[in-house]
């Protein structure tokens, strides 16, 4: 019994031995960079998710569309969304492109601007500071990126109070980006006041041509009317600016983004 139970032991040692040796080397899957910015304006360091297309450094002469996309940290939109592109760029439905993953702190605070609204005030204490975001953004964190990286095209992606925010954006600096994506914007926040300045901001005039894409699931009446409405000023806007509107009735507030950031991505990279 000693023997056969030496025999055993001896061949469970010659065994994993073997499965070891024979096992091929692991290495960590990379999606991505982190990297940090210091910001004056905020006066905080930011965390940016960063994908880079393989292609990035074969092409050392080309520049890239890039895609700034707020909730961009790790544990929320930016994996997903790194993976559509990759897809869309694999079936030939947009070019290759940066994302610029802009990780959140407070976002309440930050795509928010001050309100009148006692209500708002109550559920969202930190909030009104959008402002500031947007000088981050413009000051701060675009010209980093354009300095640390070939850039061609700009597009601004951002849902619920992003969509506010990236609506705010649209109408008080237009000529920032490229591209802006508003998929279920929060524009009952302050009584639907920027809503109701719209048409006279966008009134003003752009320096160059611009594209929107705004989309609006099953999330309720006063968001989808608002979201419609939104829609509806924006195709009255002048020929500088090219608008879309989507509703996707079988997406609610949780399920929206993936599905519609594939449309969105699809319509905005048509040819003209």
């Amino acid at each position: 019994m000693k023997s056969f139970l030496t025999l055993l032991f001896s061949f469970a040692i010659t065994y994993f031995s073997f499965a070891q040796k024979t096992n091929p080397k692991t290495e960590p899957f990379v999606l991505g960079r982190i990297e940090k910015i210091k910001s004056n304006v905020l006066n905080e360091t930011r965390t940016l998710n960063i994908y880079i297309p393989d292609s990035y450094n074969k092409n050392p002469k080309t520049a890239y569309p890039i895609i700034y996309l707020l909730d961009g940290s790790a544990n929320e939109d930016f994996i997903h969304v790194t993976g559509l592109v990759q897809f869309l760029t694999m079936i030939q439905k947009m070019p290759e492109s940066i994302i610029v993953g802009i990780a959140n702190i407070d976002r309440k605070r930050d795509f928010t601007f001050p309100t009148t609204n006692a209500q708002d005030k109550k559920d969202f204490p930190t909030t009104g500071h959008s402002e500031k975001f947007l000088s981050f953004v413009e000051k701060e964190l675009i010209p980093y990126i354009k300095k640390q990286y070939r850039t061609s095209t700009s597009t601004i992606s951002g849902q619920s109070l992003g969509g506010l925010f990236v609506t705010e954006t649209l109408l008080k600096k237009p000529d920032l980006f490229d591209n802006y994506i508003i998929i279920s914007p929060s524009l009952w926040w302050d009584d639907e006041s920027l809503l109701v300045k719209a048409p006279e901001l966008l009134a003003k005039k752009r320096d160059k041509k611009i594209q929107v894409f705004v989309a609006v699931g099953a999330e309720g009446k006063q968001m989808e009317d608002d979201a419609f409405q939104l829609s509806e000023i924006l195709a009255k806007s002048n020929d500088n600016l090219v608008s879309s509107f989507v509703k996707m009735s079988e997406e609610n507030h949780l399920t929206i983004l993936h599905n519609c950031l594939y449309k969105a991505l699809e319509t905005i990279n048509k040819p003209q």
